[in-house]
């Protein structure tokens, strides 16, 4: 028989947890067909992964590519990184259900809570559905490089029900009911779940925070039985600062009501114990038996910037050079008299960032994420006895405007995130891919956990880091047929180097509709991904094949 593709002599990791075992696998129709020692198999395309493991492709449960999706269905960076199924719709912002009079302010608010140009989301997407179900119609319509799955978000449902009545005021009785239909139509229709969004931050147009922010409990208890009866997922977004006691009741009432998968977001305090207190945490909420997970940031995540990209200086001089390209930005920089203004200017300002929290990514093949306290900006500056702008000013002089910075905003004592990776009930992901693209790139989060969390640190053995990457988040989907390497699974695989996988440096391109800017970042060590039979990725590019497709919940 001669199979579709063969992967042999690999080391093949099935994402279970099990230990390696060497061998080859056939793949037909998309699905794998075989896994053992095959003798002198026969394939129309063969991959040769000796030295190489051979896993399940990687499962990414909190992206935001909903709109990303319209012009760049490869869904890059993500897709460079082994993720072969990513997730979208979380954190309660989604375009549906979306009254036709109301895309512009969907549109908008997406904008404004996820940083993705309301110019883009508008042209880059058809916008030819209403309802939940003819926007993964219509998605489904485009040549997907890897698969997505959606949940349905309660910004969108609240407004479609309520109006502008949806931002402050409370729903009544007939309108909770109305919003669970809708909730249930979408799962019907192939939504895999209900996101929602307690941070207040996390605001609209007009500076209000989204809808649903302060929805109560019971609205959210209604909708929850809907999603349980639906056997589905639900996503929160909470606001552990201001209102920390209703969080994890909510969590608790949530997966009571639902009796099924529960997922939200926390991430490390820089304080000794913080990472245990919130393995504590988590497993008090689960006391009661509620299947309740999850995710943070992989590393100390943040605002990233760069001569290339954002400019954390205030003055005249730093606002001219705003306006440049890189090559004029590059010959302000290096003419003697403008360096000096900037200089002066950036050093007599009342407004500055933490530069203790500051980080040069270095100017290696890849960027350093893990650097030490006495590689911060504060140190660096401190040492040479000049300015952090002057610094800023040298290194990005040296890299021909390349060099990046990030500033750490969350989980910025690796050793505490490192903590709370052990519990069984914590994960590493919220890569956030497709949004906050001109401020954040962590959407190679599953190469990070590969390279450090594995390679580095050793938190993980390599079977147990491919599980919690792959199989793990498939079953917090609620995806499966995937995320197992076993036979009858779909064909999802990726081939990489254990010893070399690593990301590269962040670069920004203007590739977004309207030449929007974002962040991209390549990644080394992988050999290939193969989605559903296909190999999309292969030596570092892209391939073109669009084999991904549209994974409908069923319930």
């Amino acid at each position: 028989m001669e199979h579709d593709l063969i992967i042999k002599n690999g080391e093949i990791i099935d994402g279970t947890g099990a230990k390696t075992t060497h061998g080859d696998i056939a793949i037909d129709g998309g699905v794998i067909t075989e896994i053992g020692e095959l003798s002198s198999p026969q394939a129309k395309e063969e991959i040769d992964a000796e030295g190489m493991a051979v896993t399940p492709g990687f499962v990414d449960i909190h992206t935001h590519l909903d709109a990303q999706i319209g012009w760049d269905p490869e869904l890059r960076p993500v897709s460079q990184h082994g993720v072969t199924t990513a997730l979208m719709g979380n954190c309660g912002v989604t375009f549906a259900p979306c009254k036709p009079e109301d895309r512009e302010l969907i549109a908008h608010m997406m904008q404004t809570v996820e940083d993705i140009p309301k110019e883009a989301i508008l042209g880059g997407l058809p916008w030819d559905w209403e309802d939940y179900g003819g926007y993964l119609n219509s998605i489904e319509n485009l040549d997907l490089g890897i698969n997505v799955a959606g949940m349905v978000g309660h910004t969108a449902v609240r407004y479609y029900v309520m109006g502008e009545r949806s931002v402050e005021e409370m729903a009544t009785d007939e309108e909770i009911a109305q919003m669970a239909e809708i909730v249930g139509v979408s799962m019907d229709a192939g939504a895999v779940g209900f996101s929602t969004n307690r941070y207040p931050p996390h605001v609209g147009p007009d500076g209000r925070s989204i809808p649903g922010t302060y929805a109560a409990a019971k609205e959210l208890i209604e909708i929850a039985k809907v999603v349980g009866e639906k056997k589905g997922l639900m996503q929160n977004v909470l606001d552990f600062g201001g209102e920390p006691d209703f969080s994890r009741q909510l969590l608790k009432d949530l997966a009571a009501t639902t009796k099924e998968r529960i997922l939200f977001s926390m991430a490390a305090g820089p304080d000794k114990g913080s990472g245990k207190r919130l393995c504590n945490m988590i497993d008090e909420l689960c006391s009661d038996g509620g299947d309740i997970t999850a995710i943070s940031m992989p590393r100390s995540s943040g605002f990233m910037f760069g001569l290339q990209s954002s400019l954390p200086f205030s003055g005249e001089t730093w606002d001219a050079i705003r306006k440049l390209d890189l090559d004029g930005r590059l010959s302000a920089i290096r003419d003697s008299e403008t360096r000096s203004k900037l200089i002066k200017e950036a050093s007599s300002s009342k407004e500055s960032l933490p530069y203790n929290l500051v980080f040069w990514l270095g100017d290696g093949e890849t960027p350093n994420y893990t650097a030490g306290k006495e590689s911060c900006v504060a140190s660096m500056s401190k040492e040479r006895n000049i300015h952090p702008s002057e610094l800023f000013l040298n290194l990005s002089d040296k890299s021909d405007g390349k060099t990046l910075f990030n500033y750490r905003m969350f989980n910025q004592n690796l050793e505490e995130a490192g903590e709370m990776f052990k519990s069984k009930r914590i994960f590493p992901g919220l890569g956030d891919a497709g949004a906050h693209v001109s401020q954040i790139c962590d959407a190679g989060w599953a190469t990070f956990v590969l390279s450090h969390w594995v390679r580095k640190a050793g938190i993980y053995s390599l079977e147990e880091g491919v599980r919690r990457i792959t199989s793990a988040p498939a079953r917090i989907v609620g995806i499966k047929d995937r995320g197992l390497l076993e036979v009858g699974k779909k064909a999802d695989i990726n081939i990489f180097d254990p010893a070399t996988v690593s990301e590269l440096q962040p670069e920004i391109v203007h590739d977004f509709p309207g030449g929007a800017p974002r962040y991209i970042q390549g990644s080394k060590g992988y050999k290939a991904t193969v989605v559903n039979g296909k190999i999309n990725f292969l030596d570092g590019e892209m391939t073109g094949a669009a084999n991904g497709e549209v994974l409908r919940h069923v319930s």
